[in-house]
C-alpha cells in the first residue's frame, strides 16, 4: 500500500472511530431522553398533550438561545485545533482554548439574562401566558454553564477523541432524566398535582444536569493529562509573543456561521412555533387548547423520537470536520472527497431504513410512547418520520461546507431556505392546517441541501456516480427490508393485534428485529457495511456469517 493510501485508510479509521463514539453519545444520550417519556407522559394524565406542547415551545426558545450562545463553538474550535496541529502550531491551541472559554462564559450569562428578561414577550407570541414565562425562567439558568462546557466538548473533538464529549452527552442525560422523572413523580402523584409545576421542574432538569457532563470533561482532561496544560500557560507559550486575541477572533468568527447553519432546524421550528397557533386562530374556530394539543402531535410529540435519527446524523456530519478541514488546508483533494462520499454514504445506510422502519412500525412506535393515536395524531407523526431524511441531509451538508471554508456560501443558502420557509408558511397552513409547517420545512430545507452538496462538488470533485450508485443500492436494500416488515406486520396483526403498550412493543421488537436483521445481513453482503465499520472488521463479519 502507497503511503498515500495509508495515510486515506488511517484516516478513514479515525473518522470511524470518532464516528462511533460520536453516534453512540449522541444515539445513547437521544435515547435516554425518549424512553422516559413513558412514565412521563403518563404520570401528566388528562395534561399530557398539553404539557408536551408547553414543554416542547419552551425547549424550541431555549434551543435557540443555546445555539446562539454554543452551536458553532464546538466545531469551530475543532476545526481551529485541527488546523494549527496541522500547520505545526500546537503551542496556539491551549491559549485559543482558554480564552474562549472565560469569553464563553460570559456571553452565556448575558443571553441567560436576556432570556430571563424576554420571556413574557415570547411566552405571549407562542399563545401561552405565564404557564411558559416559568417553563423559560427555569431553562435560562442552563445558559450559565454550557457554553464554556462546549469549548471543551469541542477541544476533544479536535484532537479526534469523541469518547469525552459522548460520555459527557450520557452523563448529563442520565442526570436530567432522573431529576425530571422524580420531581414529576412527587408533583403529579404524591403532591399538588399541578402540571405546570411539573413541567418547569422537567426542564429546570437542564441546569442540574450540566454538572454531571462538566465532571465527566474534567476527568478526562485531568486523565490525559491536559487539565493542568490547560489551566496553566507552559513554557512554549511563555517563549514566544502569541497574540491570543487575534487568535481568539478568529475562533469566534469562524464560530458564527456555524451558529447560524447549526440554528436551522430550530429556527424553523420556532417559525412553527409563532405561526401555527395564531394562523389557525384566523382560519379556524379551534380552542387554543384544541390548538396546543395540535402543536403536540405536530411538533412536541414526533420531534422527541425523530431527533434521535437527526442526533445520528449531527454526529455523521461533525465527526468529519477536523479530517476534512486538515485535508482542505493541505490541498489534498483526493482525500477531501473520500471523506465527503464516506460522510454522505454512512449517512443515507443509517438514515433511509431507519425512517421507513420507523413509517411501517409507525401505529406501535406511537402507542408506546403516547398511547393509541387518532388519525390526525399518527397522520403528523408519519409526515415527521418522513421529513426526517431533510433535516438529517441538512445536519450533515452545513458543517460540511464550512469545514471547506465555504462560510459566506453556507450562510446565504442557509438564508435562501428561510426565506422560502417564511413566505410559503402561512399559505400552507391554510391549505393544509397542521400538515401545513411540516410541508414548509421540508421545502425550506430542500434548496439549501441541494446548493450545498453543489458546492461542496464544485470544491472537492466528489464522484457524484459512485454516490447515486451507493444510494440505489441502499434504497433497494431498504425496499427489501421494507417488504420483509410489511409481510411481518401482516402475518402478526392477524395474531396479534397493536392494541395497547404491550402489543406495541411485541410489534416493535419482534419486526424491527427482524427488518434490522435482513437490512444488516444484505448490507454486509453487499459491502455496504465497510463505509460504517471498515473494511477489516467487516470482512471478519462476512467471515462468520459466511456470507463470502
Amino acid at each position: 500500500m502507497s503511503q498515500e493510501n495509508q495515510a486515506h485508510a488511517t484516516q478513514q479509521q479515525q473518522m470511524l472511530r470518532s464516528t462511533l463514539w460520536s453516534t453512540v453519545g449522541n444515539f445513547a444520550s437521544r435515547l435516554l431522553g425518549l424512553v422516559y417519556v413513558i412514565p412521563w407522559y403518563m404520570w401528566l394524565g388528562e395534561h399530557a398533550a398539553e404539557g408536551n406542547s408547553l414543554f416542547a415551545q419552551g425547549y424550541n426558545i431555549y434551543t435557540i438561545f443555546l445555539l446562539i450562545s454554543t452551536s458553532g463553538i464546538n466545531v469551530a474550535i475543532a476545526k481551529q485545533v485541527a488546523k494549527y496541529n496541522s500547520n505545526g502550531q500546537p503551542e496556539l491551541v491551549f491559549p485559543m482554548v482558554r480564552q474562549t472559554i472565560i469569553i464563553m462564559t460570559i456571553f452565556g450569562g448575558i443571553l441567560g439574562t436576556g432570556m430571563y428578561l424576554m420571556a413574557p414577550l415570547l411566552a405571549k407570541g407562542s399563545g401561552w401566558g405565564n404557564e411558559l414565562v416559568a417553563v423559560v425562567h427555569s431553562l435560562s439558568w442552563a445558559l450559565l454553564i454550557f457554553p464554556g462546557m462546549s469549548v471543551i466538548r469541542g477541544f476533544f473533538q479536535g484532537l479526534n477523541n469523541q469518547k469525552p464529549y459522548a460520555l459527557s452527552q450520557v452523563a448529563e442525560q442520565i442526570v436530567r432524566v432522573v431529576w425530571m422523572l422524580l420531581a414529576t413523580f412527587i408533583i403529579m402523584k404524591l403532591g399538588s398535582g399541578d402540571y405546570v409545576a411539573a413541567i418547569v421542574q422537567s426542564t429546570f432538569a437542564a441546569f442540574i444536569s450540566m454538572f454531571a457532563s462538566w465532571a465527566v470533561l474534567l476527568y478526562y482532561l485531568a486523565q490525559e493529562g491536559l487539565l493542568k496544560e490547560l489551566l496553566i500557560p507552559n513554557k512554549a507559550e511563555t517563549s514566544k509573543e502569541i497574540k491570543t486575541g487575534k487568535v481568539l477572533l478568529e475562533t469566534l468568527k469562524e464560530a458564527i456561521p456555524f451558529i447560524i447553519t447549526g440554528s436551522a432546524i430550530q429556527l424553523f421550528q420556532m417559525v412553527d412555533q409563532f405561526t401555527y397557533v395564531n394562523s389557525m386562530s384566523w382560519f379556524t374556530d379551534y380552542s387554543n387548547t384544541d390548538l396546543q394539543v395540535q402543536y403536540a402531535y405536530m411538533s412536541g410529540n414526533p420531534n422527541k423520537i425523530i431527533m434521535i435519527l437527526v442526533a445520528v446524523a449531527t454526529s455523521i456530519g461533525g465527526v468529519g470536520i477536523p479530517l476534512l478541514t486538515a485535508n482542505y488546508v493541505k490541498k489534498d483533494h483526493k482525500a477531501s472527497a473520500q471523506l465527503v462520499l464516506n460522510n454522505l454514504t454512512m449517512l443515507l445506510l443509517v438514515i433511509l431504513p431507519a425512517i421507513m422502519g420507523g413509517v411501517l412500525l409507525s401505529r406501535p412506535l406511537y402507542t408506546v410512547f403516547y398511547g393509541m393515536p387518532d388519525n390526525l395524531a399518527l397522520g403528523l407523526f408519519i409526515v415527521s418520520l418522513i421529513q426526517t431524511i431533510f433535516l438529517a441531509l441538512y445536519a450533515v451538508s452545513s458543517p460540511m461546507i464550512q469545514a471547506l471554508s465555504q462560510n459566506r456560501n453556507a450562510i446565504r443558502y442557509f438564508l435562501y431556505g428561510m426565506v422560502l420557509k417564511l413566505v410559503i408558511q402561512v399559505p400552507l397552513i391554510f391549505l393544509f392546517h397542521a400538515y401545513g409547517p411540516l410541508l414548509a420545512t421540508a421545502l425550506g430545507l430542500a434548496l439549501p441541501i441541494y446548493l450545498m452538496l453543489r458546492n461542496v462538488h464544485v470544491v472537492t470533485h466528489f464522484n457524484r456516480q459512485t454516490l447515486m450508485k451507493r444510494s440505489l443500492l441502499i434504497v433497494i436494500l431498504t425496499v427489501v427490508m421494507a417488504v420483509v416488515v410489511l409481510l411481518v406486520e401482516w402475518v402478526l396483526g392477524m395474531v396479534y393485534p397493536v392494541s395497547d403498550r404491550v402489543s406495541s412493543v411485541v410489534h416493535l421488537v419482534f419486526s424491527g428485529v427482524i427488518g434490522a436483521s435482513v437490512y444488516g445481513l444484505l448490507a454486509t453482503w453487499t459491502r455496504l457495511i465497510d463505509h460504517v465499520i471498515g473494511a477489516t472488521k467487516a470482512e471478519q463479519l462476512r467471515r462468520k456469517l459466511h456470507l463470502g
